[in-house]
């Protein structure tokens, strides 16, 4: 049997137990995120039981597309940009995603395999998709247009069951993937690291880090995190908005929500010159992963102090010095982040638009969106 929650508040208590290897599932991130959601998103918390016990749960987001949110600063100037535009207006509208839009990775579905079959736990997240669908038509009159099952890596399970989904009409789509640098075993500090570069990137290291020019890095705790609200949001929306395609907009107090719900486990590091916020970076201690979150930057220090760069830089440094296994840099800028060492791990997902038709035309789109050559040059750091 399966239970449809939606609010934080609601979950059972065993839900925190079943998921304490993925801070994207537990309820203090869930509830950062239910205070301070982008407004065209909404949760919705799905709890598989067995003889009344907890063995599976799903987080559902329904997310209302506009052609103003996806592509606020872009036009259309190549054969892909066309395709991402039409791709935007066949699913603009109402979808329902199993994960969660605002991270990259699977951070949507968990169960435990030795109390529930795959099959029979998709089965049960399916009848559920279902409820919450007929619930949206039947309190808005609102049609899902599209359901998308979101980042796979490809030795995940989920690929063995091929026929379930087909029989459901989601198929598979390749998305840009996941870049994570593996902590070698032999670095104990990020001195460790510089050292295992090759010359080029040595210097090129080098180089970046005198461009701080005089910029200082802090990190920033709840209340200054609150002081700073507007200009970090600020600095979130110069980098936000010249994305070419996006699907949300973060609220103005997302950042303080999560500092307030995750405490230690989410860190802000603000860059300051002459006293003046000019950009930021946030990471969250996820277990062994450290991942990288939201950014933001002045556009006018952009380019002559390398803010991108060292933050890239500053991020390997705390993974390293903290011991983690491995630092999520997340996808896009794949070249940049392979000059820092992150190698890209192909990722998946399954989508389908629930008009037939339209469902076959997405699938050859996305076809034509994804070719199997890169259009990006891997970087090779190390010696």
């Amino acid at each position: 049997m399966y239970h449809i929650y939606n609010t934080v508040s609601d979950l059972p208590d065993s839900w925190d137990g079943l998921v304490k290897q993925d801070v994207f599932l537990q309820s203090d991130y869930l509830q950062a995120l239910e205070a301070s959601a982008p407004e065209n998103i909404k949760c919705y918390y799905i709890g598989i039981f067995k003889a009344d016990n907890l063995v599976g749960i799903a987080i559902i987001q329904r997310v209302q597309l506009y052609l103003k949110d996806m592509f606020r600063n872009a036009q259309v100037s190549c054969v892909k940009d066309f395709l991402k535009d039409q791709v935007s207006r066949i699913l603009k509208g109402n979808i329902l995603v199993v994960g969660n839009l605002m991270h990259t990775g699977q951070h949507g579905m968990l169960f435990k395999k030795e109390n529930i079959d795959q099959t029979e736990y998709l089965k049960l997240i399916f009848e559920a998709l279902n409820d919450i669908e007929k619930q949206i038509k039947q309190d808005e009159n609102k049609t899902i247009r599209a359901v998308v099952f979101k980042d796979y890596f490809l030795k995940d399970t989920m690929h063995s069951e091929v026929d379930f989904f087909k029989s459901h009409g989601l198929y598979q789509v390749a998305v840009q993937p996941n870049m994570i640098m593996e902590v070698k075993s032999g670095w104990t500090n990020f001195q460790d690291y510089i050292s295992e570069l090759n010359k080029k990137y040595r210097t090129r290291y080098k180089r970046a880090r005198k461009k701080f020019n005089g910029i200082i890095s802090q990190e920033l705790n709840l209340d200054a995190i609150e002081n700073n609200q507007n200009q970090l949001y600020a600095l979130y929306l110069n980098v936000s908005d010249n994305a070419k395609f996006n699907t949300f907009i973060l609220s103005q107090n997302h950042f303080y929500q999560l500092k307030l719900q995750l405490k230690e486990r989410f860190k802000v590091y603000g860059y300051f010159l002459n006293n003046e916020l000019v950009g930021f970076y946030t990471l969250i201690l996820n277990g062994n992963d450290l991942e990288t979150y939201f950014l933001g930057y002045d556009c006018k220090h952009q380019y002559p102090n390398q803010l991108y760069l060292n933050m890239l830089y500053d991020m390997a440094e705390y993974g390293i010095n903290n011991n983690f296994k491995n630092i999520v840099y997340a996808r896009t800028a794949m070249e940049i982040k392979s000059s820092v060492g992150a190698e890209a791990k192909p990722m998946v997902m399954y989508l389908k638009h629930t008009n037939y038709v339209l469902n076959a035309l997405l699938k050859e789109i996305f076809g034509l969106m994804n070719p199997t050559k890169q259009d990006w040059q891997p970087r090779h750091p190390f010696r």
